[in-house]
């Protein structure tokens, strides 16, 4: 079967099936089904479709993605987050849009702790929104930054997507977690620059107020007894990889640990709380999971029947420059964004978009970030941007989903200049992992 015709029977059958409303996972594994009867050998092929989810399933590379969800769950669920928030709170002085710069540095260290974009966001809706409120803070400069911490989420280690994208695309996961940090600290600090320029620009948006002075060594209790202990977190997760000492899994075991004492240290370890934890993360495993086998099938049926090569063959011999096959691939990720959740976009675009760019001899890993960031944009993109559901109900009943949308239309554009900056000076994310090597 010629490869062209071969895409077509297999992306005509997944749409068809997608646009039936039918969960993602079974979307494509009926597609892997069809897919296997086609180019696997009839009812041989199901044998061999079998062995391909048990192998996806039993593979170590894949063991951090639980583990980095139970950070997220025991954090959220003991809350531990909010203490998090109160810490920053104190430190922070007088500054233009004070407590939207706020959201932006609690981003940032929640991020290290719970790894998602929905946990950061509502650790935050519940701790800042109210306050905000009372403070006269205007629907831009409270939606928008809190939307935004969920970006940071996902750009600063632990982060589940950026596994799962490195597992799919078989790019190193650790090199991945340790080049995600510059882009996610740069990131957060155009975040809080475009804050601080608006709020000086437009006032009456985040009004100025007396901020209650505290003394320098209640400031030394702040940092000891709220921040620091975050940084037992940050070390077991990121500082063993950075200093060679143990792998992703290895790591993403000791962050799991760090937050369970974490959450001792601050009085809430109970069994209730290791509990919902612990349910919820095999919740959410499951269904992850379940996508990446299809995922991984959906990419080996794309392989068998000749359609990657035939791509592959095509980008490296159309007269174009390779970077404008590059940037169309980022396109259609934005485009994917509008409509689809993150799942569903590494399930479609990295078994394609990752043979073609590594045939064009672009590096990988500066490839996956920047795929990672466009990702996770989708998450504020209209019209179903979920992120912006997740702030829409979190918000007061007043607040509107358009609303909320235009207030995230700015940082989804510091974004996307973000990964104008990346492509430009790819050094930016690859220097750090070569320092770990």
């Amino acid at each position: 079967m010629a490869w062209p015709l071969a895409l077509l029977i297999i992306f005509g059958c997944l749409v068809v099936l997608m646009i039936t409303g039918m969960p993602i996972f079974f979307a494509f594994m009926l597609t892997c089904m069809a897919g296997a009867l086609l180019f696997w050998g009839g009812l041989a092929g199901m044998e061999t479709l079998l062995t391909s989810v048990f192998s996806s399933v039993t593979s170590f590379v894949f063991l951090p993605i639980p583990l980095f969800v139970l950070m997220g769950n025991v954090i959220f669920e003991s809350g531990v987050g909010g203490n998090v928030v109160d810490g920053v709170d104190k430190l922070l002085g007088r500054l233009p849009g004070r407590l939207s710069i706020l959201a932006i540095g609690a981003g940032v260290l929640l991020g290290t702790m719970i790894g998602m974009s929905g946990g950061s966001i509502a650790v935050l809706g519940k701790s800042l929104v109210p306050d905000m409120k009372k403070r006269g803070y205007k629907n831009p400069m409270i939606l928008g930054p809190i939307v935004a911490s969920g970006t940071l989420a996902v750009l600063i280690p632990p982060s589940a997507l950026a596994v799962i994208i490195g597992a799919i695309g078989k790019v190193s996961i650790g090199d991945m977690l340790i080049a995600i940090i510059p882009a996610g600290l740069l990131l957060a600090v155009m975040f809080i620059a475009y804050i601080i320029i608006r709020a000086r620009l437009q006032p009456d948006l985040a009004p100025n107020y007396t901020v209650t002075n505290i003394t320098f060594a209640v400031k030394v209790n702040v940092v000891v007894k709220q921040i620091l202990p975050i940084g037992l977190v940050i070390f077991a997760v990121i500082g063993v990889i950075f200093l060679g000492v143990a792998t992703p899994t290895e790591a993403a075991a000791l962050g799991a640990l760090a937050c369970y004492v974490l959450a001792a240290l601050y009085r809430k370890l109970n069994w209730k709380m290791i509990k919902e934890s612990v349910k919820s993360t095999i919740q959410i495993t499951v269904m992850v999971m379940m996508i990446m086998t299809a995922s991984l099938s959906f990419a080996r049926i794309l392989v068998s029947s000749g359609a990657i090569a035939g791509l592959v063959k095509l980008s490296t011999e159309l007269s174009v420059p390779s970077a404008v096959i590059v940037i169309a691939t980022q396109i259609v990720v934005v485009f994917l964004g509008c409509f689809m959740d993150p799942a569903s976009i590494v399930m479609i675009s990295v078994p394609i978009f990752f043979p073609i760019v590594q045939a064009l001899h672009y590096d990988m890993l500066w490839y996956a970030i920047l795929l990672l960031i466009n990702i996770q944009l989708g998450l504020i993109t209209p019209p179903f941007g979920l992120d912006v559901y997740t702030m829409k109900a979190l918000a007061p009943s007043d607040v509107t989903l358009g609303e909320t949308f235009r207030a995230s239309m700015p940082f989804l554009a510091i974004g996307f200049l973000l990964m104008v900056i990346i492509w430009v000076y790819p050094p930016l994310i690859t220097w750090l992992p070569g320092i770990v090597r």
